[in-house]
């Protein structure tokens, strides 16, 4: 049943690296809309442009701000939701407690102990291309190709016009935002408000942040986390997205009664 508008703090939904606000607005958000939320995206600093183009030196706390300020234009208290960098993000903003943020979901999410484990994938997997990518400071070397963005995004079994179109849309990454997830700008899950809701969601197939990690970045919270089976880093994108979204909105409406 869709929520009343004044039943249910609105959601902010954050991008990951190399995406920008579209990512949710193909299916996600307006299914989220229809529920009865009030949902709004938001491109980060230097993101929204697709392309290879290079992205200033920003920080991960340039991110956090850009959230922090989109809060407080927003009148209300906010559902913060960040997928991958933007749960970095989301994290980090827990640690600000802003008197705006009503909840904070984490999907595929960065977790308190960086991204290390996917620096430790790509070394096995693609090291050529990883070492080309910090030699030139330039991560979109890393998802130069639909291929490349589809062995860590999608499912294998998307069709290439569907990758083809997500890709087209990608843009570069900063550099010193990924040095911030190493350990530069580290969450501190202790200096957020244990009292915060908190829902936390992964992917089975997620190669990024896999279900060990998602795991490991719920218990960091002091919450159980749900993996969905069968699902890829990109939650938002998959056929089966709307599993997703039902869930959060569902999530919504209990902490709000």
């Amino acid at each position: 049943m869709p929520l009343e508008a004044d039943q249910a703090p609105a959601l902010l939904l954050v991008h990951g690296a190399w995406h920008g606000a579209w990512c949710w607005e193909d299916a996600f958000a307006p299914h989220l809309r229809a529920l009865g939320l009030h949902v709004e995206t938001i491109d980060l600093p230097g993101h929204g442009v697709p392309g290879s183009r290079r992205l200033p030196w920003l920080t991960i706390s340039d991110y956090v701000d850009a959230v922090q300020a989109r809060l407080a234009q927003m009148g209300r208290p906010v559902v913060v939701l960040g997928h991958s960098m933007g749960g970095y993000a989301a994290q980090k903003l827990m640690e600000r407690r802003p008197s705006q943020l009503a909840g904070v979901v984490l999907l595929a999410a960065a977790t308190p102990r960086g991204v290390w484990g996917v620096v430790g994938r790509l070394l096995r997997t693609h090291p050529l291309d990883f070492l080309v990518a910090n030699l030139t400071l330039n991560l979109y070397h890393l998802v130069r190709t639909p291929d490349r963005a589809r062995a860590l995004f999608h499912r294998d079994t998307l069709d290439d016009t569907t990758v083809r179109k997500h890709w087209q849309r990608l843009n570069n990454e900063s550099f010193r935002a990924f040095l911030d997830m190493l350990g530069l700008n580290a969450i501190r899950p202790r200096k957020a408000d244990p009292a915060l809701p908190k829902l936390v969601l992964g992917g089975e197939q997620d190669v990024i942040f896999p279900p060990a990690v998602v795991q490991a970045c719920a218990a960091a919270h002091g919450v159980t986390p749900t993996i969905h089976a069968g699902m890829p880093h990109n939650l938002m994108q998959d056929a089966q997205w709307q599993r997703v979204a039902d869930d959060i909105a569902a999530w919504v409406k209990h902490i709000t009664n």
